[in-house]
């Protein structure tokens, strides 16, 4: 289904450049007694690192999306994409400089092998307000996935790095909630309609992208965590219920249920049975 192109929009220009930078880490003054034994932590950074760094082909489906939106197009190409590379660049950095064994190339070559497949314009919701919807589910997640990271450690330069990068993810769940409200006035759809793309979003998290990154970490992982050819079972379900138990599920579930726009008693609720239908999905 189409909808006209907005004419209250949100501009680019609108949009910071670059919060931050590279050089803004301090790498050199990792405490590598904090993270060097971390096992769950170097499965979430890696394959974290890998999605991020594998963005580029993810906005060009993106961008090809939403070519009659010219505004949206040209933030996800001139602000969305560049900050999900340098999160890539930046999660790696820290990865190598923390476990240098881990052939991190070789890894996320045959990661992106599988990624490049999967990742096809055909996963997107034809129409263009409930992709919009979509990305507010991905967002909440990235968002509330690096809050927990900074939860679990209590290693300073990781706690500064994953703070950056959340805040860039919740300016883009920002952005993208905005232009869906600005094209949600234009032709409305309605909550049940919302509500299924986020239902079926929500679902997709836990057997997605992450779940392909981290095979691969797994595949490639150091000696130092190597227990056995069986032992992937095992380490993914430790790291999926350490996240679903981690995760601020009742900040999630606000930043979920806002595209749904119900009435805030209708909100206050629903917001406890979705905190526990997305724990269970998470931790499936």
């Amino acid at each position: 289904m189409s909808t006209t192109p907005s004419t209250a929009s949100v501009s680019p220009s609108h949009v910071p450049r670059m919060r931050w930078h590279l050089e803004d880490i301090a790498y050199d003054h990792i405490d590598q007694s904090r993270i060097r034994d971390r096992e769950d932590l170097f499965y979430m950074l890696a394959s974290a690192s890998f999605i991020e760094t594998g963005s580029d082909t993810y906005t060009r489906n993106l961008v090809a999306h939403y070519a009659a939106y010219p505004e949206l197009a040209e933030w996800l190409q001139q602000h969305w994409e560049p900050e999900e590379l340098q999160h890539g660049r930046a999660l790696r950095r820290y990865v190598e400089a923390v476990w240098p064994e881990f052939d991190w190339p070789a890894a996320y070559d045959s990661f992106f092998a599988e990624y490049s497949r999967l990742c096809t314009t055909e996963e997107l919701e034809g129409d263009r307000v409930l992709e919009l919807a979509a990305r507010c589910v991905v967002e909440t997640g990235t968002t509330t996935y690096y809050q927990t990271i900074h939860a679990l450690t209590d290693e300073p330069v990781l706690a500064d790095l994953v703070t950056r990068i959340r805040t860039d993810e919740v300016q883009h769940y920002k952005y993208f909630f905005r232009y869906f409200r600005s094209l949600q006035t234009q032709s409305h759809r309605s909550r049940l309609q919302v509500g299924r793309v986020l239902w079926d979003r929500l679902q997709e998290m836990r057997n997605s992208d992450s779940d392909v990154a981290l095979r691969h970490v797994w595949a490639h992982r150091p000696a130092r965590f190597d227990q056995g050819p069986d032992d992937f079972p095992r380490i993914s379900g430790r790291i999926y219920s350490l996240v679903s138990h981690s995760l601020p599920l009742d900040q999630a579930a606000r930043m979920l249920l806002k595209p749904m726009a119900l009435p805030p008693g209708v909100e206050r609720m629903v917001e406890r049975p979705l905190v526990w239908v997305s724990r269970r999905v998470l931790a499936a």
